[in-house]
Order: structure tokens, then C-alpha cells, then sequence
């Protein structure tokens, strides 16, 4: 979550000078106010991708894991009741799905 009030911390980094002027272009031509603005922005972009990354790998857990089972109260009864019947028997192993 962004926020504006958050603290902020300052950061300094080198970049050869090639680097440096299109950095400068960056700002002066896509409406930046600074350069913490510009860097700012590019980690809020990369933290999205990463999001994003995850996002991609969690469906593709779910995907690998088998086919897809209804949710509805009729499967969660079923699980308690499996549960309970476990746990009366000492076995402290979860019921399959």
C-alpha cells in the first residue's frame, strides 16, 4: 500500500554517466518533479511485476494440484466431520480432499 506519510529514508547511488543523462531525460521529459520521484516510481513498477510473478506462480500451483473441487457447505461439513472422526480416533492427520 502507498502512502504518502510514510517515513522515507534517503538513498545514494551510482550509475555511470551515460546512465545518469537518460535518467535526467527521463525526468525532464515524463513529468517527474525529482529524481527520487522517477527512482520511486520504477521500484513501485517492479514491485508490481513481482506481485504480478506470484500471482502467476500460486495459479500454476493450483493448476498442477488436481482438478478443481466445489467449495460449497455441503464439502466444508464433510471435511469437519472427517476431522472430528480423526481427532476421536487419536489420528492427527488431516482428511484428504
Amino acid at each position: 500500500c502507498y502512502c504518502e506519510s510514510m517515513s522515507t529514508i534517503t538513498m545514494n547511488i551510482s550509475m555511470p554517466s551515460h546512465l545518469k543523462a537518460f535518467v535526467d531525460e527521463r525526468v525532464a521529459n515524463r513529468g517527474y518533479g525529482s529524481y527520487s520521484e522517477y527512482v520511486r516510481d520504477l521500484v513501485r513498477r517492479d514491485e508490481l511485476d513481482a506481485a504480478k510473478e506470484k500471482l502467476c506462480g500460486l495459479i500454476t500451483v493450483g493448476l498442477a494440484s488436481g482438478p478443481a473441487v466445489s467449495a460449497d457447505a455441503g464439502f466444508w461439513d464433510q471435511r469437519e466431520q472427517s476431522l472430528m472422526a480423526q481427532d476421536s480416533e487419536g489420528k492427527a492427520k488431516p482428511a484428504a480432499l
